[in-house]
């Protein structure tokens, strides 16, 4: 390489970097990211004490980071060439043809005892009847489209400690699209198979409905649904996800807590449809406490859910058979789950929380109040 070359190939990057530089000065900050769905880092306030203890440079580095210019296209060029070097897993998303799963890490098994302790907790703080529901990720059931090789944690242990029969609800239907290719929740059809398995934890499955009493209803959207995996792994190149909404709204009436005090609500909130986060079209997303009342079963009984996201699609079809089903959410209700359930005469409580999120939640506690 001559002299010459070489200080053309360092005045090139110089001025490679100073443009991009230039650039990332004259754009507009953005506040969120729609791709990653995630709120990016903003310019920090200087302090000579933040600079002193390495906050300020963490912060600026976090800045440059998620505000450099083109940073999706980035990201998803990233992915692509690491594709083709052979790399199948991306950013903990593993890549399996057109579809990604989420590998599960190894969780703190001291922490997962204790959330089964809170859970027996609870089933002794209460006359009412407590199940725990485990809902398997997908890669427990599509363990067979995981790349050779591919780490995920052993659910099956974990499983077995539930009162509902999800594993093999789901791995009966396998070859069905009962998780999305783009995220990690179940589909509306998935959803189904499990609003069977709870019908049928609570004695009540000769009520169970099939699957052509309800209208399958595909939304459209313009751009589809692009999920949480396809935001967390970079892989932007996938054909999206189509949603389906089955449960018809008429006769359900919807109560909402968001802040503090009842509001109307919706079982599909279509203003999400959208939005990036199409999945918080069912019930309108994560909210503190929503209630879902049938006016056609008023002998139905009451039912709580105290639940994670998975349950947004799964009680428009637990609906169909209960007066009400109150849905509560340990991110956001602190107040004890035993008392609300006595105050609004509960009859049957059922615990419902993916695998993925039971074994990493610390909310699990507020149970024991």
């Amino acid at each position: 390489m001559t002299k010459a070359y070489s200080r053309f190939l360092t005045a090139f990057f110089c001025l490679f970097l100073g443009g991009l530089l230039v650039w990332h000065i004259l754009l507009p900050d953005r506040e969120k990211s729609e791709t990653e769905n995630r709120t990016l880092a903003q310019a920090p306030e200087f302090s000579w004490e933040s600079l002193k203890n390495g906050s300020y440079t963490e912060a600026a580095e976090a800045y440059f980071a998620d505000q450099f210019p083109l940073r999706d296209s980035w990201t998803g060029l990233k992915a692509r060439a690491e594709q083709l070097i052979g790399k199948r897993e991306f950013n903990g998303v593993y890549l399996c043809g057109g579809t990604l799963i989420s590998k599960v890490e190894t969780p703190d098994m001291e922490l997962v005892e204790k959330n089964l302790d809170y859970i027996r907790r609870l089933a002794e703080k209460t006359d009412t009847p407590v199940y725990l529901g485990l809902i398997p990720s997908a890669a427990e059931v599509w363990k067979e489209k995981l790349p050779a090789g591919a780490e995920s944690w052993d659910q099956t242990g974990l499983l077995e400690k539930s009162d509902m029969d999800f594993r093999t609800v789901l791995a009966a239907h396998a070859e069905e699209q009962i998780f999305y290719r783009t995220d990690h929740h179940w589909t509306t059809l998935g959803a189904y198979y499990g609003y069977t398995a709870v019908m049928e934890a609570l004695g009540r499955g000769d009520e169970t409905l099939g699957p052509d009493a309800f209208d399958h209803q595909a939304l459209p959207s313009v751009d589809g649904f692009q999920g949480t995996l396809y935001s967390q792994s970079g892989i932007h190149w996938l054909a999206p996800d189509t949603m389906e909404f089955w449960v018809p709204e008429e006769g359900l009436t919807v109560t909402a807590w968001r802040s503090g005090a009842p509001e109307p609500g919706t079982l599909y909130d279509r203003t999400y449809l959208d939005k990036k986060d199409k999945y918080s079209a069912f019930l309108g997303g994560n909210q503190p406490l929503c209630v879902i009342r049938n006016e056609n079963r008023p002998d139905g009984g009451r039912l709580l859910l105290i639940r994670d996201s998975y349950s947004d699609a799964l009680a428009p079809f637990l609906a169909q058979h209960f007066s009400e089903v109150h849905l509560l959410d340990l991110r956001y209700y602190r107040a004890p789950a035993a008392q609300y359930a006595a105050e609004n005469g509960i009859d049957d409580i059922c615990v419902l929380y993916s695998v993925q999120n039971f074994i990493s939640d610390r909310n699990l506690v507020l149970l024991t109040q």
